[in-house]
């Protein structure tokens, strides 16, 4: 298992791109299933949760090519309807091949899905949504047996706005017969992702982006070309690193509209933002003040998955910063990692105090999960002395090679 060897205390200077998104990805690599047919995706990143959904592809009987970030996939002999339990335990986002499954295959067993552990996130949403459109499921044991029936749109008002019930239920609307309107909606940009997509294999949707989305299902589907957004969520971790280190980065292939709760917050704190096109330059002074209050929210307000990265840029503010958790009850699991560094913080529930320190200092941590890994890796980055990350396989799930692209800012990290 890979380890990340850091020598801190490194300005950073220069510029680095952002890859595919990987929570627009992996939706859109379940949704090839429905056509029938091929669908070249463009801007794919090479991450290990891709590697997992081009597995379950395979497994489930499509024909799968890699060409650097290009993905082509030819679904019409995919015929396996189960997904075993080893391939479903390796990502959270394997629960959206039920939803793809039903819509191209009319069967689907799958397994409750894995990925990081940061608290309970029951799928309960997302079955409810299934059983409203007419597919008859059974739980046992851990294993959901899910085959459609009589597939009908209707009205779906989910009780939280779910990414991953929004997902699966617009992939099960885009077979039924008649109009679907899944009312209170998850607004993230990677569903208007998924939609845009659907769109361009010949499916009726509309509406994502706002909190109603109309699907009129049952259109006969085509092959397609599309090349999938930007991550926002990468986008937003190179920025706090820029900030914690202090120096001049730029980073581009960024769509800036995406991220904007995290650089009006970066903008607060003293440093410099500058954004051309795709392209935000950030400039940083040595300690910038703290960061205040910053509440997790679904979009359009601060994203859970930035939380990590903007809290190790809080350590080193001047100031105390303070961070209220609202979606995952389990996304402070960084906190002892950063508390090894030095940092003084302090958690309450699903309230985190963080009193900024001048120094942090480099030592082993591990990162537990994707978006805590990350932050980790940044805080070691602006430490004194040398820090070793394990359990690097995390960080690897949502970051392609992210010590190429540190070291291209000037960070000393290694891969070992």
């Amino acid at each position: 298992m890979s380890t990340l060897i850091v020598n801190g205390g490194r300005k950073l200077d220069g510029r680095v791109s952002v890859h595919g998104s990987k929570n627009s990805v992996l939706p859109i690599l379940a949704a090839t299933i429905i056509n029938s047919g091929t669908s070249v995706i463009h801007n794919c990143p090479k991450l290990r949760d891709v590697d997992a959904a081009i597995d379950i592809l395979k497994y489930i009987g499509c024909r799968v090519f890699v060409d650097g970030d290009t993905v082509t996939v030819d679904s019409k002999n995919a015929a396996n309807f189960e997904i075993p339990y080893n391939m479903m335990r390796e990502m959270r986002s394997s629960v959206i091949f039920m939803g793809a499954m039903l819509a191209g295959m009319r069967k689907a067993h799958v397994f409750t899905p894995g990925g990081c552990e940061l608290g309970a996130r029951p799928i309960d949403l997302h079955l409810s949504a299934l059983r409203a459109l007419g597919a008859h499921i059974h739980e046992e044991g851990g294993k959901i047996k899910c085959e459609a029936g009589r597939m009908r749109g209707r009205d779906i008002v989910l009780a939280f706005p779910s990414v991953g019930a929004t997902e699966n239920t617009m992939l099960t609307a885009v077979a039924c017969e008649g109009k679907t309107r899944i009312i209170n909606a998850a607004r993230e940009p990677e569903i208007e992702d998924l939609q845009n997509f659907l769109v361009s294999m010949g499916a009726e949707v509309s509406g994502a982006g706002s909190s109603t989305i109309v699907i009129y299902g049952g259109k006969k589907l085509h092959d397609t070309e599309y090349e999938v957004i930007p991550d926002r969520i990468c986008a937003a971790t190179f920025l706090c690193a820029a900030a914690i280190c202090g120096g001049n980065v730029s980073v581009g292939n960024v769509i800036p509209e995406h991220i904007e709760t995290v650089t009006s917050i970066i903008d607060s704190i003293g440093c410099s933002l500058s954004i051309k096109g795709r392209d935000i330059t950030v400039r940083c002074p040595e300690r910038p003040s703290a960061i205040r209050l910053v509440r997790t929210m679904p979009y359009p307000g601060f994203p859970t998955d930035a939380q990590p990265p903007l809290m190790a840029l809080a350590t080193k503010c001047n100031g105390t910063s303070m961070f209220v958790e609202n979606i995952f009850d389990g996304r402070y699991r960084h906190v002892s990692g950063l508390s090894r560094m030095g940092a003084d913080i302090k958690v309450e529930g699903n309230v985190a105090m963080v009193c900024g320190v001048k120094t942090l200092f480099g030592c082993p941590v591990e990162a537990t999960d994707l978006r805590g890994g990350a932050a980790l890796l940044i805080a070691a980055m602006a430490a004194e002395g040398k820090s070793e990350i394990s359990k690097v396989c995390h960080i690897d799930r949502g970051y392609a090679a992210i010590e190429k692209s540190m070291c291209a800012l000037g960070a000393d990290v290694k891969r070992v």
